[in-house]
């Protein structure tokens, strides 16, 4: 694992938790959108720069 990973992965499960708070205090959907679209990217482009896959 290096920095970066770990970086996107903190910063995708961070924007996670700021769209389920959002989805739960009734906030416009487009933002609960463009968070979860947000949170989904990160996560996956820190997953995938993990070592474990090459």
């Amino acid at each position: 694992m290096n920095g970066v990973s770990i970086l996107l992965i903190f910063v995708g499960l961070f924007l996670l938790g700021g769209a389920i708070s959002f989805w739960k205090q009734r906030m416009p959907k487009g933002v609960v959108a463009l968070l979860g679209v947000g949170a989904a990217l990160s996560l996956i482009a820190g997953i995938l720069r993990l070592e474990v896959w090459s």
